[in-house]
């Protein structure tokens, strides 16, 4: 982590570098070409998850050729993750029990998604900008596919926000030297394995002036890894080694209370 942190002076250095030489020696150098607007990187591409995994921080950092600030350009970082289908169930009560009732099935919901920006959104963009781009929980339910019924739509950002797979703003990306940034976007414990995309935007004047994708992958490893994989490659001997283990499970406990 600390290395990355470390080479965002480097991207510093890339936007902020002009001609490399103006006059030498009475001759003149060829003539000044921009830089990007905006140069980011992830600290990490690959996640790795192991039983002892607990969740983490994707570090997010990078530079600009201007000020960052109030009175400046502004910077917003989304993590995206695969999308899915999701039914979102509603509880009632019945004859005391409580049991499942009316259900909404929801199309091209991301698994994950972390919102971060140097000020809240909400300021920075208007709405059009704010649902072309997802910015934000509310447009995003707002153009998922499926029922209409806002309570449904509320009840999956709660449910995705309960699970630590979503995450609006919750921390903002941080400022130093003036146009260095860095974000740490949560990863939860239960981040399921795949692709993700990081999007960088950098706002000026209430619109998204350059944008910068990246990708990170989170994968299984060591005992998690073989487990996952015996259990897609064979799954009617997994099925099997699952109920033998659950039948010696009841059997050691039988043994042991029966002995007290």
């Amino acid at each position: 982590m600390r290395a990355a942190v470390l080479a965002a002076p480097l991207l510093a250095a890339a936007l902020l570098a002009g001609p490399a030489q103006a006059q030498r020696d009475g001759q003149a150098g060829p003539p000044p070409q921009a830089g990007p607007a905006l140069a980011a990187e992830l600290a990490q591409p690959r996640i790795a998850v192991d039983t002892a995994f607990t969740g983490a921080d994707l570090l997010v950092f990078g530079a600009t050729d201007r000020l960052l600030g109030p009175a400046g350009d502004n910077v917003v970082v989304l993590g995206l993750g695969e999308p899915r289908d999701v039914v979102v169930r509603r509880r009632v009560r019945r004859l005391g029990i409580w049991v499942n009732g009316p259900s909404a099935r929801f199309r091209e919901v991301p698994n994950y998604y972390a919102l971060a920006a140097t000020a809240p959104v909400a300021g920075l963009l208007d709405e059009p900008a704010r649902r072309e781009r997802r910015l934000g929980l509310d447009v995003l339910t707002a153009r998922l596919p499926g029922p209409r019924d806002t309570e449904f739509r509320q009840a999956l950002i709660d449910l995705k926000r309960s699970a630590d797979q979503w995450n609006e703003e919750e921390a903002p990306v941080e400022v130093s030297g003036g146009r260095l940034f860095h974000a740490r976007l949560p990863l939860p414990s239960t981040i399921a394995t795949g692709d993700y995309v990081v999007q960088v935007m950098l706002v000026r004047a209430n619109r998204i002036i350059a944008r910068q994708e990246l990708s990170f992958r989170v994968d299984r490893v060591g005992a998690t890894a073989r487990i996952a994989n015996f259990s897609r490659g064979e799954p009617f001997l997994y099925g099997l080694a699952c109920v033998a283990l659950a039948a010696l499970a009841g059997w050691l406990g039988s043994v042991v209370f029966r002995r007290g």
